[in-house]
C-alpha cells in the first residue's frame, strides 16, 4: 500500500472518502486541485496527459464519474459547450457565463441572497437551495444581446 502524504485537497477527499488512490487517480486529484478555472472532461484529459501520457480518456470519464458520485466534483452544464467540472465546496456561488467565449465566472452576492429569501417569503417559501447562472455578452464589443450569437 503507498502511504504517500496526500498535498492536494482532493486526494485527501479522496482519500477521507475510502477510495482506493491508484497513481492514475493521485494525478487526475492534483490536476482537480490546483486548476483554476472549470475544465471540461477533454481539457482534463489533456492536463492530465503532460503529466502521464498513458492515461487514456476512458479513465478520466471513469474517475470523474466515482469523484461526482462521492460529492468530490461537480459537473455543470452553463449550455454552452461541454459539462464543466468543479470541485464541491461549502462555499455557495453563483455563476455568470460569457456567452461568446463559454468563460465562467463565479461570484457572490448577499444582495442577491437576501432578495431571493425575500421573493421566496412573499410567495410563503423558504428556500433550502438554488442556483443562478447568468447567461451574458460583453458590453464592451458591442453585441449586447442574443440575436448577434454567431
Amino acid at each position: 500500500m503507498n502511504h504517500r502524504i496526500n498535498t492536494n485537497p482532493i486526494e485527501r477527499l479522496c482519500v477521507d472518502k475510502g477510495l482506493c488512490m491508484t497513481d492514475q487517480r493521485r494525478i487526475v486529484a492534483k490536476v482537480l486541485s490546483t486548476t483554476h478555472d472549470y475544465p471540461d472532461i477533454e481539457e482534463l484529459h489533456r492536463r492530465v496527459r503532460k503529466i502521464d501520457s498513458r492515461i487514456g480518456l476512458s479513465t478520466i470519464y471513469r474517475t470523474v464519474r466515482l469523484l461526482c458520485r462521492k460529492g468530490i466534483i461537480e459537473k455543470h452544464n452553463f449550455g454552452v459547450g461541454r459539462a464543466r467540472l468543479e470541485r464541491t465546496t461549502d462555499n455557495h456561488h453563483h455563476y455568470l457565463i460569457d456567452m461568446h467565449s463559454g468563460k465562467v465566472v463565479e461570484f457572490r452576492s448577499d444582495e442577491i441572497e437576501r432578495l431571493l429569501t425575500e421573493i421566496a417569503r412573499q410567495l410563503g417559501y423558504r428556500i433550502v437551495e438554488h442556483r443562478l447562472e447568468l447567461y451574458a455578452v460583453p458590453i464592451h464589443d458591442g453585441r449586447s444581446d442574443l440575436t448577434h450569437r454567431g
